[in-house]
């Protein structure tokens, strides 16, 4: 299996080891989204969801300065008159928004602000090179920082969340301070960035897809449900993956095909 697909400003390949890497390509605009991309990387996660021979994805960036600086203000969106119909555009980023259960590997180099927290707070495993910066600057504007920091109260203390929100320009978070407060698991140079986030999805795309996505849905699903309600549906999870899980890691183990472990 190898499919490629690319547009200007996102492209897409999908490989043989069942990994599917999408690229932000726009590096001479800081990676700035706009509505053609956010169309495109919506269209992504669909084909992503959808696509059984795809196991693990990689999101990651081009260029050196910025894995994205949110969205594109300058170009603007198109909303509708009614002040109540507007739709929030960053919904078109979040994964999860689309029930991507796949384990999205985030990889963050450079500048990371505003609207890129979507893409960051709807990962599963996010690593970054040690230039990374993490900012909002919606305040400065004078916005309200709402949803953004709401993504990413799925990965960081509170206190962290509103540091981050209203501090805005003027304070930016280092690559080792996301790694203290868990925002992310690794750091690493970043010209390893890109090889070792392929490494993370590679070999979690070598686990029965169906055990990897039940566990991700499992856990996403239980930020918002009580604790009771979430162990009765993660049991219910089980008693769907776990027979086929069991069938395929089984068939693994006896072709060889189990990776040796790390210790990080």
């Amino acid at each position: 299996m190898q499919m490629t697909s690319s547009t200007d400003l996102v492209s897409y390949h999908a490989g043989e080891d069942h990994v599917a890497t999408i690229t932000i390509n726009r590096p001479e605009k800081m990676n700035a989204l706009n509505a053609e991309m956010l169309a495109e990387i919506k269209r992504l996660w669909q084909v992503v969801r959808d696509d059984d021979k795809v196991h693990a994805v990689v999101l990651r960036a081009s260029g050196e300065k910025a894995f994205s600086t949110g969205l594109d203000r300058v170009q603007g969106f198109k909303y509708p008159d009614n002040v109540w119909n507007k739709p929030d555009p960053g919904t078109s980023l979040d994964p999860k928004h689309h029930k991507v259960w796949k384990p999205v590997v985030c990889a963050v180099n450079g500048t990371c602000a505003g609207g890129a927290f979507y893409l960051v707070g709807g990962s599963d495993i996010v690593i970054a090179s040690t230039d990374a910066t993490f900012f909002d600057p919606h305040v400065d504007y004078g916005l309200v920082a709402a949803l953004e920091p709401i993504s990413m109260m799925q990965r960081m203390p509170l206190g962290e969340v509103l540091r981050i929100s209203l501090l805005g320009l003027e304070e930016r978070m280092s690559a080792e301070r996301a790694r203290q407060i868990g925002l992310v698991s690794e750091v690493v140079d970043p010209e390893k960035l890109h090889e070792r986030a392929h490494e993370l999805a590679r070999r979690i795309a070598g686990k029965p897809s169906v055990s990897t996505q039940g566990t991700v849905r499992a856990i996403w699903e239980a930020l918002d449900a009580g604790r009771t309600q979430a162990l009765e549906r993660g049991l219910s999870y089980t008693q769907i993956g776990n027979p086929i899980g069991l069938a395929i890691a089984e068939n693994l183990m006896k072709t060889g095909k189990r990776l040796p472990f790390e210790v990080r």
